[in-house]
């Protein structure tokens, strides 16, 4: 805690604000694994294999693994399975999946927006931490200390390292995110088609369920 002060105290309100959106950085990215975890995003091994069942025309064996399955898709795909294929209803499948796929993708505003501020901030830091050394110099006059220009410039670049420590983690952090959603988006989309489209072909019938899951 006191090198955190002595770092605060060097870089000033700028430092501040950076590990002020460092913390957020880190709340975020607790919070999108919590819900990755509890969502189900990545298993796709039960899911697969009530692909796998429906394909083998097994759809009894398909919505006996999709109760098994812990993944947001679940409810979407069992829907396809048990009610009559239409326009409407494939529309509103892919709708209501693209809506759990856009809460997935919250807060990654927010991280795009830390790793994009971040480095600027450091780097405005840095400006005014030059603005002020040289303010010191010419106050200083003719007895100039060299080493009190070295001190300034130091000082100054420890919002840009500071920033920078900040920019790159939580830049990374998006990527990783964005990469899981976007594998998330592909197999949904297979996973929906595949049920609505052999349902097209007739390949499958399966009685009508009494009620539809939203």
């Amino acid at each position: 805690m006191n090198g955190l002060r002595d770092v605060v105290a060097l870089g000033g309100p700028v430092v501040a604000i950076l590990l002020v959106m460092s913390v957020l950085t880190v709340a975020v990215t607790i919070y999108k694994l919590w819900q990755f975890a509890a969502s189900g995003v990545g298993r796709h091994k039960v899911l697969s294999e009530a692909l796998a069942a429906w394909d083998a025309g097994d759809p009894e064996q398909a919505q006996a693994r999709l109760a098994q399955s812990r993944s947001y898709l679940a409810p979407y795909i069992e829907t396809a399975i048990q009610t009559p294929t239409s326009q409407a209803l494939s529309d509103r499948l892919d709708a209501e999946a693209g809506l759990a796929l856009a809460r997935l993708e919250r807060g990654f505003r927010l991280l795009d927006t830390i790793a994009q501020l971040a480095p600027l901030l450091g780097l405005f830091g840095t400006v005014l931490g030059m603005i002020e050394a040289f303010q010191s110099l010419q106050t200083a006059g003719a007895s100039v200390d060299p080493s009190l220009l070295a001190g300034g410039i130091w000082v100054a670049l420890v919002t840009t390292a500071v920033g920078l420590a900040v920019a790159m983690p939580t830049s990374m952090i998006l990527s990783w995110l964005e990469s899981r959603t976007a594998r998330e988006r592909v197999f949904a989309d297979k996973a929906l088609r595949t049920v609505l489209m052999d349902q097209n072909a007739g390949q499958h019938r399966v009685a009508p369920a009494a009620s539809v899951h939203a």
